[in-house]
């Protein structure tokens, strides 16, 4: 095996998934590792937390492979490898601790949120909260999403990039966060079933999406269409939002200084 400083694709998986577009491929060799993990779990305990963990780790690779090797080809394809791994992870995690364990899962509303019931359905994308209600919705499952009508947030303007603090400006007037705020400006917690018996109410509106990367300024681009009593089974609202500060979780040290503000051009804000 080579050291790691010559591997070709070392650190940059972007790279390696291009390259399999040459016919470069790895995936053969790692089917293997993970093949070799689950010869060896039989052996030990169902119950073992070392192979439990071995395993995973195994299957983070072959779906990372996976993932990589599609992000170059399809969005849709890359997307739903990435989600439906998340699924198969909270399966192993419920099947490892017993029948009578429960989970809740923090992620970001386009994972979260019923895709069925957004514009993701139309490109043939599916996220984690329409696969839980559909192989978990027997066995209970609440699905609360998120939103804001303005105020700041931490995020970075491009992948990999420092997190700094940006302005979200107020939402577009044919959105959800519009209109809740039009109804009532205050934050509040919003039990969405019985607006499923409204027609008006289950149109699809836009929905604003801030995600790690977020550009304030792409304004229509930030938005998902949804049906939002049917996407959640409650909304969390939060008119005027502030953006976080990083907590310290250096063991003593000093944390890192918080993100100075985001700077746009004039004429870009203007239009805010």
């Amino acid at each position: 095996m080579k050291p790691w400083h010559v591997q070709p694709y070392n650190r940059n998986e972007e790279a390696y998934g291009r390259a399999t577009l040459q016919g470069a491929a790895c995936a053969a060799e790692i089917n293997n590792v993970l093949t070799a993990v689950r010869n060896r779990m039989k052996s030990l305990p169902a119950a073992h937390a070392g192979a439990f963990n071995a395993e995973q780790n195994a299957l983070i690779a072959v779906n990372a492979e996976r993932y990589y090797r599609s992000a170059v080809r399809s969005n849709a394809e890359s997307w739903n490898i990435r989600d439906r791994h998340m699924m198969e992870t909270i399966n192993r995690l419920m099947s490892f601790h017993g029948p009578e364990a429960k989970i809740i899962m923090w992620e970001h509303n386009t994972h979260v949120g019923d895709a069925r019931y957004t514009d993701m359905a139309q490109y043939g994308e599916v996220n984690v909260g329409q696969l839980t209600r559909e192989q978990h919705a027997a066995e209970g499952v609440f699905i609360v999403g998120q939103g804001s009508y303005q105020g700041t947030v931490v995020a970075s303007p491009y992948w990999g990039g420092a997190t700094t603090v940006m302005p979200v400006p107020a939402a577009m007037p044919d959105s959800w966060e519009a209109a809740l705020h039009k109804q009532e400006p205050r934050n509040k917690l919003i039990l969405l079933q019985a607006w499923r018996n409204e027609e008006a109410l289950t149109n699809k509106w836009g929905h604003r999406a801030i995600g790690v990367v977020y550009d304030p300024g792409q304004k229509a681009g930030n938005y998902v269409q949804s049906d939002l009593p049917n996407r959640y089974d409650a909304f969390l609202f939060t008119d005027q939002t502030q953006a976080l500060h990083p907590l310290n979780t250096t063991g003593g040290r000093a944390a890192a200084p918080t993100p100075g503000p985001f700077t746009i051009p004039l004429q870009q804000a203007a239009n805010f």
